[in-house]
């Protein structure tokens, strides 16, 4: 079931992300976007679409056909596979895997291969350099992505996701701790909402969670981390030589990737599929914002609140792309290896030591 939901979503995804960021771009940089087609343009993409289905799937005479036809389906496949371990809702997850984390962080990194792939296969210089600084800018931002993760996966002790999200709503057993003292021994059965998330239990977890999110730009080639598609010095980039479906499964895949680090993101550091309304005293919001388990409501409430919190996250990915410049490729550098990487580890260390220690 679970399944099926993904690959209604994903499309899905596409199709409203697009046509959003059109708008938003154009709302930042003061212009209309997409006005012609349909009303307020809604129609534009399925324009879009059906424009590329009528192209033709052009392989270059020198490229290596092979990999050339290939790259696209491993990258859309490495990503699409990510999403069997997302927990939509209570008891509504994909493979329910005890090593979700891992699984996940591993199966979308394999998308490096299928950039290189590209690169490489099309035989042309642009696209090979393109392919080169994708692998280098992903390689380098894993190490303070994969560093953000496990500050929450410690405090955790799980690598399980849905087991993390059940940790921070009303069903959790823990006890809230804020700024390092025992909150009046306050349970968050019976708090729950968002002080029960990560980035409170844990405020160094805010920090990680403004690394993760850094990395993940970088992870999904998006601005200002956008160096493997330069068009003022690549034209595309490792994409350069691809036409019609082929070149769409490359956007196809870099707008999954945009929804599934942001679900990720979601799920460690801000309460999951978990209502953002605590319970205190009389009002008790998050009995009525939330589902039981296993019922229908449940189901509905809990897909509500996680798309919400990552449909905000793609939303803020959006708003980086049009409002900051790209950065120069040892700017990029710098950042992930001599900023990133250092703020990483410290969180790392002070994550360990608050699990140690108890607070």
């Amino acid at each position: 079931m679970t399944l099926i939901i993904f690959l209604l979503l994903v499309p899905g995804f596409v199709v409203i992300g697009v046509y959003l960021e059109r708008k938003v771009s154009a709302f930042i940089q003061d212009r209309m976007g997409p006005m012609e087609v349909g009303k307020w343009g809604l129609l534009q993409l399925f324009a879009d679409l059906l424009k590329l289905l009528q192209k033709e799937d052009i392989v270059p005479k020198a490229a290596d056909r092979r990999l050339f036809l290939i790259a696209p389906v491993v990258i859309f496949i490495s990503i699409f596979t990510g999403f069997a371990v997302v927990p939509l809702a209570p008891d509504l997850s994909g493979s329910g895997s005890a090593i979700g984390v891992f699984f996940l962080l591993t199966i979308v990194s394999i998308d490096v291969v299928g950039l290189l792939m590209a690169g490489w296969g099309s035989n042309n210089k642009f696209a090979l350099y393109g392919a080169m600084r994708a692998v280098a800018q992903i390689i380098s931002y894993e190490i303070p992505l994969g560093l953000s993760v496990l500050c929450a996966v410690m405090l955790c002790q799980t690598l399980d996701l849905q087991l993390i999200s059940f940790q921070q709503g009303v069903y959790s057993t823990d006890t809230i701790y804020l700024f390092g003292q025992k909150s009046l021994g306050v349970d968050v059965t019976q708090v729950g909402g968002f002080l029960s998330w990560n980035i409170i239990r844990n405020p160094f977890l805010l920090l990680a969670y403004v690394v993760f999110f850094i990395a993940s730009l970088a992870e999904c080639n998006r601005a200002p981390f956008d160096l493997p598609e330069g068009e003022s010095e690549l034209v595309a980039g490792f994409h350069t030589e691809y036409s019609g479906m082929r070149w769409a499964l490359f956007m196809l895949s870099e707008y999954g990737m945009m929804l599934l680090v942001s679900l990720l993101g979601a799920i460690l550091f801000l309460g999951s599929w978990n209502t953002p309304f605590p319970n205190l005293g009389p009002i008790r919001l998050a009995d009525w914002t939330s589902g039981e388990p296993g019922s229908w409501f449940g189901y509905l409430t809990g897909a509500f609140w996680l798309l919400s919190k990552a449909f905000l996250g793609v939303l803020v990915q959006m708003w980086a792309r049009w409002t900051l410049p790209r950065l120069r490729v040892d700017q990029l550098m710098y950042l992930g290896w001599k900023v990133l990487t250092p703020v990483g580890l410290v969180l790392f260390f002070i994550s360990g030591l608050w699990r140690l220690i108890g607070i």
